[in-house]
């Protein structure tokens, strides 16, 4: 599967981004999708993730609360979504795709997400 991300941009504390992540492929339910992020000089970390069927979502301590995903698997597109953003959100933010339980395989580029406080 291939990732194509969109979104991101500049946005000030407290307000909100939606950053959609397009699949290709006619397989798209069979993948768990997972939102991942690095910030400069940092590890990437996974932020969310969705299971396959959608039924079960993940979301670090960090963005609970502020962060949700969702996914429309006939539109082979996931949606993460973030609200109340903080300076300390900002990083550079990856789709990635897991087949079944294997690990994360297949990523979409790069999208930057900058809050200015």
């Amino acid at each position: 599967v291939q990732l194509q991300a969109s979104g991101g941009g500049l946005v000030q504390a407290g307000g909100s981004l939606r950053l959609p992540c397009a699949a290709s492929g006619r397989t798209f339910s069979a993948y768990g999708m997972g939102w991942f992020r690095q910030a400069p000089g940092k590890e990437r970390e996974l932020v969310a993730s969705i299971t396959g069927s959608g039924s079960r979502r993940n979301y670090a301590d960090s963005v609970k609360g502020r962060f949700t995903i969702s996914r429309d698997n006939a539109k082979n597109t996931v949606y993460p979504q973030m609200t109340s953003l903080k300076p300390e959100d900002t990083a550079v933010y990856y789709c990635g795709a897991r087949y079944g339980a294997l690990e994360y395989a297949n990523w979409g580029q790069g999208t930057q997400v900058t809050v200015s406080s």
